[in-house]
């Protein structure tokens, strides 16, 4: 006489552990975002100085030009990630070493007039100020194009289900569908600053049949996503190569 050894809740046929797994997703959406979207220091920048000088009244004296040179410093960070990409560990080391010499060469002559007197002058006159509502406007004007994007992604995104790949664009959730069974993907991270402000890369998704790869920029939490195709992808592949015993 057999014995059922099946615990209660779990299919049988699995093996031993299997119930413990979590499950898999039935699908996982894949979002392309804009570059705008690296913006987002900038805007908190604004937004804080905005407050600061709402609170300070607009006053002109030294901590709102320190304020403004604080808002100018994130503002040109931002436009370098735009400018370059930085793809190594080490780019990115010599880019900081040669930011904080360039800072450090700029403070040695703004407060030492003996070593460049011409240059101490033009430092010692830079001095920026702006109000409460040039800052509130930069940040409404990033929250308006924010919102945009967020509008924009809800009708042009991609899923992967465990038989196809879907494309959904247009406002009247036109569809584009491909074999996902062979799906292949490449992750590429091409630009540090990228990845530590939003866990941002791209993936690269080669459909069977299709002459042409998919390539997906700025997908947030890239690592997290390809863990979850490659895992989903797996699967399939367990389940199509074992045969009846």
């Amino acid at each position: 006489m057999s014995q059922d050894f099946t615990r209660p809740g779990v299919p049988a046929g699995l093996p031993p552990g299997a119930e413990h797994e979590p499950l898999q997703p039935k699908s996982i959406f894949l979002v392309s975002y804009p570059k705008v979207i690296f913006l987002y220091p900038t805007l908190i920048a604004a937004l804080m100085a905005g407050i600061y000088m709402l609170i300070a009244k607009d006053r002109l004296d030294p901590d709102t030009h320190m304020v403004a040179g604080v808002f100018m410093a994130v503002l040109t960070l931002n436009f370098i990630v735009f400018a370059f990409d930085f793809p190594r560990t080490t780019s990115l080391t010599v880019f900081f070493f040669l930011a904080a010499v360039a800072f450090g060469m700029l403070l040695l002559f703004r407060f030492n007039d003996q070593i460049l007197p011409f240059l101490h002058r033009v430092l010692a006159a830079y001095q920026p100020w702006a109000n409460a509502t040039f800052y509130f406007s930069i940040a409404g004007v990033l929250t308006v194009v924010y919102l945009a994007v967020l509008i924009n992604v809800q009708f042009d995104y991609w899923e992967v289900t465990p038989n196809e790949l879907l494309h959904h664009h247009g406002i009247l959730s036109n569809l584009e569908r491909f074999a996902s069974p062979s799906l292949k993907i490449d992750m590429e991270i091409n630009d540090l600053f990228e990845y530590l402000l939003l866990r941002a890369g791209r993936l690269v998704l080669h459909p069977s049949n299709e002459p042409r790869a998919i390539v997906l920029e700025n997908v947030m939490r890239i690592k997290s996503k390809e863990a979850q195709l490659t895992k989903m992808l797996g699967a399939l592949q367990v389940q199509f190569r074992s045969g009846p015993g």
